[in-house]
């Protein structure tokens, strides 16, 4: 490391968007410490990488991208894996050369050592905050684990127990947030439904959602919004519901954890075996709500004893509701978690096929919604990247402007549809209709 100038680090990311948070943080945190990020690992002092587990593929790319890494940075940098897959298998990255330090928080206190290998405290919430966010979307993270423990997941060996962040931390970030100039801010967590039950006294995440609402409530009208990140069927309630209908600054979009439609795979999985009812009865109800309700999921096939009966039932149940897109998994087995020991376990090729059957099905679905979204009279945009002018509506859909837009990167912008050109919705701008 060269005295004459800051230390410089390079920070990589692979996976969620509570890694993506977490990055953030990490950069915040090492650039209030006097380092200078750099994009170049070849100008590193500290090259870091954000690992992700969440598959058995995560983690095989978490691997290459560390082992480049270690090509890439120069003789003497430090080197340093952290994230998911540094939690559930550090000696095949400390293998790699890398120092291997699992909680995030001790990493942005301490860039250059001393390194801890123990995880995050299974009590305390992260000390990880950030002022700002390096896309004009900004993330807010609320909460941290995972207490559930589904048959197939990684995450609570990765992460830990769920751990929640105090409401008033929560509002004090979304205000920095806004401050920044984000006007759309994501709502993330591991289990966002888990916010608040280890808290005194316990509080559900429904009350942190009317709080938040509240506090955008105090932007100018239609100048700020908030999006949710994936929620659990559990959360699916009454009290969801009147909350979602009453609250004003929540962009009309929901993407549900559902994994199965099939009641006796969804119990092998450890989740609850009406989860699909629930999610059914919830979305029609929202629906009438919500006009333009976009509507995601998680789905995971080839789970071990998912016979075609129980993926048709999932293919079917999918195609009835209003889906407008879908994240679709073919099912990874996992050292570590019970469903690695079901019996059944599908055939890779079998697995394949059904996760392409799926992913087709989502697509058209996708494209559906794209073209009725096209004829709505009005949509509100985010903002993103301008020449072109580029960003993403409140129901969760690329929009490209046909028009320039005179307005910073993050406003919202009422725009009107005028088509759909593949994925992406071509708008232009209404009349004095942004919102910064």
């Amino acid at each position: 490391m060269r005295n004459d100038r800051a230390p410089r680090f390079y920070l990589g990311t692979l996976g969620c968007k509570v890694n993506q948070y977490e990055a953030r943080a990490l950069a915040e945190a090492w650039q209030a410490l006097g380092l200078s990020r750099t994009d170049d690992p070849g100008q590193a002092d500290l090259a870091v990488l954000l690992t992700c587990a969440v598959t058995a593929r995560a983690e095989a790319e978490s691997r290459r991208l560390l082992r480049n890494l270690a090509r890439e940075t120069p003789a003497g940098a430090r080197l340093v894996a952290t994230g998911c897959a540094a939690a559930v298998s550090p000696a095949a990255l400390a293998g790699l050369g890398a120092a291997v330090v699992p909680d995030k928080a001790h990493l942005a206190r301490h860039p250059f050592g001393p390194d801890s290998a123990a995880p995050r405290p299974a009590e305390a919430y992260p000390g990880l905050a950030v002022t700002g966010y390096d896309r004009a979307r900004g993330l807010l993270k609320v909460q941290d684990g995972c207490s559930h423990g589904c048959s197939y997941c990684i995450v609570p060996a990765a992460r830990g127990p769920s751990v929640s962040r105090p409401l008033p931390e929560v509002l004090a970030e979304a205000g920095r947030l806004l401050a920044s100039g984000r006007r759309e801010i994501g709502v993330t967590g591991i289990n966002l439904g888990h916010w608040g039950r280890d808290l005194s006294p316990e509080r559900s995440f429904w009350e942190l959602l009317a709080a938040l609402d509240a506090r955008l409530g105090d932007e100018p009208p239609g100048s700020a919004r908030l999006r949710l990140g994936s929620l659990d069927p559990d959360m699916l309630t009454d009290v969801g519901l009147e909350t979602l209908v009453r609250c004003r600054r929540v962009s009309p979009h929901l993407h549900v954890s559902l994994q199965s439609a099939d009641p006796e795979i969804l119990a092998a999985m450890g989740r609850r075996p009406d989860d699909a009812r629930r999610v059914s009865s919830f979305v029609d109800r929202l629906s009438r709500e919500w006009p333009t309700l976009a509507l995601g999921c998680d789905v995971l096939t080839g789970f071990p004893g998912e016979s075609e009966a129980a993926f048709e039932a999932t293919a079917a149940f999918l195609d009835a509701l209003p889906l407008t897109y879908a994240h679709v998994f073919p099912y990874s087995r996992r050292p570590g978690t019970r469903a690695a020991a079901l019996p059944g376990q599908i055939a890779k090729p079998v697995r394949a096929e059904r996760a392409r059957r799926l992913r087709e099905l989502a697509e058209t679905k996708s494209r559906d919604f794209l073209d009725r979204l096209s004829r709505v009279p009005r949509v509100e945009v985010a903002l993103e990247r301008t020449e072109p002018s580029v960003g993403a509506c409140g129901e969760y859909v690329d929009c490209l402007f046909e028009a320039p837009v005179a307005a910073p990167l993050g406003a919202i912008v009422a725009a009107r549809p005028v088509g759909a050109d593949g994925r992406m919705l071509r708008v232009v701008p209404l009349p004095d209709g942004t919102r910064p």
